[in-house]
C-alpha cells in the first residue's frame, strides 16, 4: 500500500517575468516503510520535490498524496496540522534549539502537537534517547556535543511524534564517515521497530549505498529507478 503518490506533478516558479520548472511531471509511488534516497546534480529538483512531499509548498499541477489526503487543497492551517502530526524532519545543519537541552529539544515536538500526560512524554523521550545513544548526555546543550551527536539528537526528534514519514535533506553531509553510518544504522533501527518510511536527499555515497530504493532526478525529470539489494 502507497504512503505517498505523486501524479503527473509539476513545480514551477516565477523569477520576475521568467517562469522556471523546477520539477516536470513526476509519477511515482512510495510505500510504507521504504527507506528512499532521491539523488541527482544541484538543481535537479531535490529539494523541491522534498519541500512538496514535506508539506512546505504545492504542486502548480498535478497531485500529491500522502496517506490519500491531497497535499494540494490544504489550507494554511491544515498543512500545519499535517507536518505536525504526520512529518518529521531531520536537517543537515540539525537545526537543534541552542537554549534548549538535549532532553528539551526532543520534547519540543511533543509540546506543540501531542497532549501527552507527563509520564507518557518522558517516557517515551527517554526511550528515544536511549535507543539514539544520548541518555547520558539529556542534560547537555547542544554546544555541549559533537555533530555526530547533534545528529542522533535531531533523529530523535525527528521520531519522537511517531510520524510516518521523515524527510532528511543532506542528513549525514557535516559527519564523518562512521557516524554518518551509525546515524543510518539508527534510521534502519527505526524502520523496522517503528515502521517509519525514511525519504533522503542526498549527494552522500553512505546514504545511496544504504537505500532500499534510489531515485534519479535530471533537470526537474525522474530519469531511473533502481531497487537495490538491500530492498
Amino acid at each position: 500500500m502507497s504512503l505517498i503518490e505523486l501524479k503527473n506533478v509539476t513545480k514551477v516558479y516565477r523569477t520576475g517575468e521568467v517562469p522556471v520548472t523546477a520539477l516536470k511531471e513526476i509519477n511515482l509511488e512510495i510505500g510504507k516503510r521504504a527507506f528512499v534516497s532521491f539523488i541527482g546534480p544541484s538543481g535537479s529538483g531535490k529539494t523541491t520535490l522534498l519541500n512538496l512531499m514535506g508539506v512546505l509548498d504545492k504542486p502548480t499541477e498535478g497531485k500529491l498524496l500522502i496517506n490519500d489526503v491531497n497535499i494540494g487543497l490544504l489550507d494554511r492551517a491544515e498543512a500545519a496540522e499535517f507536518r505536525a502530526n504526520t512529518l518529521g524532519f531531520v536537517f543537515q545543519n540539525f537545526n537543534l534549539i541552542p537554549v534548549l537541552t538535549v532532553y528539551e529539544n526532543v520534547e519540543y515536538p511533543l509540546l506543540l502537537v501531542k497532549r501527552l500526560p507527563a509520564k507518557e512524554r518522558r517516557d517515551r523521550i527517554l526511550s528515544l534517547l536511549e535507543k539514539v545513544g544520548m541518555i547520558d548526555h539529556k542534560d547537555k546543550y547542544p554546544n555541549q556535543i559533537s555533530g555526530g551527536q547533534k545528529q542522533r539528537v535531531a533523529v530523535a526528534r525527528a521520531l519522537v511524534t511517531n510520524p510516518q514519514l521523515v524527510l532528511a535533506d543532506e542528513p549525514t553531509a557535516n559527519l564523518d564517515h562512521a557516524t554518518a553510518f551509525k546515524v543510518i544504522a539508527i534510521m534502519h533501527e527505526m524502520q523496522r521497530e517503528l515502521g517509519t518510511t525514511f525519504i533522503f536527499s542526498t549527494h552522500d555515497p553512505k546514504i545511496v549505498g544504504e537505500a532500499e530504493i534510489l531515485y534519479t532526478l535530471e533537470d526537474g525529470a525522474l530519469v531511473n529507478q533502481e531497487i537495490t539489494k538491500r530492498n
